[in-house]
C-alpha cells in the first residue's frame, strides 16, 4: 500500500475528489479528508451547491458526507498554528485523540505515519493553514497512478510549486506557534490562486 495525497484550494474540490475515489472502487475507510474551517465557514470553501449544502449540514449537525454521499463523519478540531478544521477518516480519529495541545504536531505526525516525508507533511499543514483541504488515500501500488489521476482531474494542485511561492513571500516553514490565517487573509489568498488558475487556463 502507498499513500496518495492531494492538496486542494477548496473544500468542494476535495469533497468531489474523495467521492470520485469511492466511485472508482477505492475504500472509504482508506480515505482521509481535512478541510480548513475558519469562523465555521467551510461552506464558503465549497464551489458548488451540492458541496455547499453538505458543508452547511456539517455546521448544523456536526457530521457530513461528501457531495455524493461519502459516509464519513467530519469532526471539528482546533489546530494550533492552523485554526479550526473539519477532519474525516482515521486521521481525524488520531487528531481527536491527541488532545487540543498536540493536534498540530499530530497532523504532521499523522501524515508521516502514512508515509509522507516530514518536510512535505509540514508543507501540507501550511497549506491547510492557508485555507486549503487535503485528501489522502491508501492505495495498492497497482492503482497509485489511477488515484493520482483522479485527484488531479478534480483540482489537486502542485503543493511543491505552491510552497516555492510561499517562500518567495517570506515563509520559512510550518510554525505551530504562528497565528492562524484570518478569514480575510484566506479569502484574499484563495482569490489570488483562482485568478492565477484562470490565467493559466487561457494559455
Amino acid at each position: 500500500m502507498k499513500t496518495v495525497i492531494g492538496y486542494f484550494d477548496t473544500f468542494g474540490e476535495a469533497s468531489r475528489a474523495s467521492d470520485a475515489l469511492v466511485a472508482a472502487g477505492f475504500g472509504r475507510h482508506d480515505i482521509n479528508l481535512i478541510a480548513h474551517n475558519t469562523s465555521g465557514r467551510v461552506d464558503r470553501l465549497a464551489d458548488d451547491g451540492a458541496a455547499s449544502g453538505a458543508a452547511s449540514g456539517a455546521l448544523a449537525g456536526g457530521a457530513i458526507g461528501g457531495a455524493a454521499g461519502l459516509a464519513v463523519a467530519m469532526m471539528g478540531l482546533a489546530v494550533p498554528g492552523i485554526g479550526p478544521i473539519l477532519a474525516a477518516g482515521t486521521l481525524a480519529t488520531t487528531l481527536a485523540g491527541a488532545g487540543a495541545g498536540a493536534v498540530a504536531g499530530s497532523l504532521i505526525g499523522g501524515l508521516t505515519d502514512l508515509g509522507i516525508d516530514e518536510s512535505a507533511a509540514e508543507t501540507y499543514a501550511e497549506g491547510v493553514r492557508r485555507g486549503g483541504s487535503l485528501v489522502t488515500l491508501q492505495a495498492n501500488d497497482s492503482r497509485v497512478e489511477e488515484a493520482e489521476a483522479i485527484l488531479e482531474k478534480h483540482g489537486a494542485v502542485d503543493v511543491d510549486a505552491r510552497a516555492e511561492v510561499w517562500r518567495e513571500g517570506g515563509w520559512t516553514g510550518f510554525d505551530s506557534s504562528a497565528a492562524p490565517y484570518t478569514t480575510e487573509q484566506i479569502d484574499r489568498e484563495r482569490a489570488a490562486w483562482a485568478a492565477a488558475k484562470a490565467r493559466m487556463s487561457r494559455l
